[in-house]
Parts: structure tokens; C-alpha cells; sequence
């Protein structure tokens, strides 16, 4: 069986509508003889001659009058489905967006994206959840709107990336600790006590990297999956952490940080999502939003929030 040709019903509607050929093939921006032919198809595929000759003119068939106003009808619909999205009006918009990132990433930034959510969206809701992977299969499959994370090999081709901030490793230490009394040189950094963030990605082996091509050794007595965990040490211990400076701010309340004694390695954050969702109003909106607050390292709902000018990365 020949599958149905759309584009007729919008011939048939205009046809119905003029009850006349030549009327109808102008409207339509058709010669004549084009129109004739393309009645000739609407009247192969109906099973009825749907406009019939009466003196001069054409009148409907019965067939005809019962098609004229669902077509009328359908035809808008159809047109509306082939037509770009009209403009997203925020005020109105209702739905949950859900974004996975790392631990650190809701307490640091999540009040200024709220403030921003709020001020744009009032009907929007967002659902953090907390990212212990690095699979990428919820992005593809929907579950996770956005999520944030480091680009490396192991993310998935066809995701796309907007780089967010650059961050860098500093050290963490809790109030009165030794180390915040004197100048830190790399041979008190290593002599420490260090509590070790042990999971793909974490920046941890890069700063064993630099401290080795300096002849030294951290002297790990602990290790821990999550930069949260590894604060919580730090703050009732003489353990030493080592962490992302921006992503672990709202963490570090009351904690003693700083500078790594040697070049401190350093990782981009990016804003990661499924191309599906490219051209999604809401989606670009958000995705706005996040960039907005986390370039302008807006942590507080009392700061301001400032665009900066941004790039588009592809994943590696």
C-alpha cells in the first residue's frame, strides 16, 4: 500500500474552501493544470470526485462537506507541529529540571542558581542529585537534564560540553593546625599528614606528579571517595586535604586553606548535556542560568549575578 501523501491536505483544504481550481492554484502559488492534477490524486486517494461540476462553477460532495471542517482543523495542527517552538515565556513555565553534579557543587552554587531560578522561572523546581560516576547513560536516556563534571576520554563523543570554570587544588587544614602558623614549603606540605581523595579524576595523583618531580612523598594515613568526606577529616583531625579551591567553597566553612607549596594542578569544569536537548528553549535557559552564576562564582543569594562571555567545547 502507497503511504498517504500530507502534503495533499493542504491542497484539500484550500480546494474546499474556494470550490474552485483556478482559485484554489493561486492561493496555493500553482499553475492550474497542477491543481487539476493534484485533485485528480485527493480524488484517487478520497474515493470520491469531492467537488463536481454544477453550470460553471464546482459544488461539494457530500464526502466533501463532511471533510471540509476536520480538514480546516487539521491542517493548523499540522502546520503548528512543522513550525519553531514560539517564545518561552518564563512566567508561565512549569517543570523539573534535574541536574547531577559532585558533591560541593549544590552548597557552592546552588543558592545563586535558586535566586536566579526564582527571579526567572517561579514555576521551575530543580532536582540536584548527587554524581558518582561518570556514565554517561543518564543523560542519554533523560533521567539527568544536565549534570557538571571534568571532560576527559571517557566522556561519551556525541555529549555537549560548556566549560563553566577553571579551578585549581589548594590545601585544607582545620584552624590552629601547624601548617597556619609558618610559610608552607614543599617539604612541610609532604611532611603532613594527608587525607587523599582516591577516585578517577580527583586531581589527587596530578599532585602526587608534581611533588614526586620534586623528590618528595605525601604521607597519606587516609583515604576517602569524596571531597566531603575528606573535609569532614580534616575539620576535627591534624589531617591535611587536598581539594578543588571553587567547587569545595561551601564546604570549607571554618577550615584553614592554602596554596599548594608547588604548581598546583588545575582542572576546567564544564556544563555537560545530550545534544537531543540543543535546542530546547528551556533547556538553553538553564543551561544560561548555570553558566551565569558559576562564571561569575556566584555561591550566595546576597551576590551578584553577572553573564560573562562563554565557548561552546566539544567532548574528546
Amino acid at each position: 500500500m502507497v503511504p498517504p501523501d500530507f502534503n495533499l491536505l493542504v491542497t484539500l483544504d484550500v480546494l474546499l474552501a474556494e470550490n474552485n481550481v483556478a482559485r484554489a492554484a493561486k492561493r496555493l502559488r500553482l499553475s492550474p493544470s497542477a491543481m487539476s492534477r493534484a485533485l485528480a490524486r485527493l480524488r484517487e486517494a478520497t474515493g470520491d470526485p469531492l467537488l463536481v461540476r454544477a453550470g460553471r462553477g464546482l459544488v461539494p460532495t457530500p464526502r466533501a462537506l463532511e471533510l471540509r471542517d476536520h480538514v480546516s482543523q487539521l491542517v493548523p495542527s499540522v502546520e503548528a507541529v512543522l513550525r519553531p517552538a514560539g517564545r518561552l515565556d518564563l512566567s508561565r513555565l512549569q517543570r523539573t529540571f534535574t541536574l547531577r553534579a559532585r558533591e560541593g557543587f549544590v552548597e557552592t552554587f546552588g543558592p545563586g542558581l535558586l535566586l536566579r531560578v526564582a527571579q526567572d522561572a517561579p514555576g521551575v523546581r530543580l532536582h540536584f542529585v548527587q554524581k558518582a560516576d561518570k556514565e554517561s547513560a543518564p543523560l542519554r536516556e533523560g533521567a539527568v537534564d544536565l549534570e557538571t563534571g571534568v571532560i576527559d576520554g571517557t566522556t561519551g563523543p556525541e555529549l555537549r560540553t560548556l566549560a563553566l570554570f577553571h579551578d585549581r587544588y589548594i590545601g585544607v587544614a582545620r584552624a590552629g593546625h601547624p601548617l597556619c602558623e609558618s610559610n608552607i614549603t614543599p617539604v612541610d606540605y609532604s611532611a603532613a599528614r594527608h587525607v587523599s581523595v582516591e577516585r578517577h579524576g580527583s586531581g589527587n595523583g596530578r599532585i602526587d606528579e608534581a611533588l614526586q618531580a620534586l623528590g618528595l612523598h605525601r604521607r597519606i594515613v587516609a583515604s576517602v571517595d569524596t571531597f566531603s568526606a575528606a573535609l569532614a577529616l580534616t575539620r576535627s583531625t591534624d589531617l591535611v586535604a587536598s581539594v578543588p579551591e571553587k567547587h569545595t567553597e561551601g564546604l570549607r566553612h571554618g577550615l584553614y586553606p592554602f596554596p599548594l607549596p608547588f604548581p598546583a594542578p588545575e582542572i576546567t569544569v564544564a556544563l555537560i548535556w545530550h545534544p537531543r536537548m540543543d535546542a530546547d528553549q528551556g533547556h538553553i535557559w538553564l543551561r544560561a542560568c548555570i553558566r551565569d552564576v558559576c562564571t561569575g562564582s556566584v555561591a550566595h543569594p546576597s551576590a551578584a549575578i553577572a553573564p560573562r562571555p562563554h565557548s561552546q567545547l566539544r567532548s574528546k
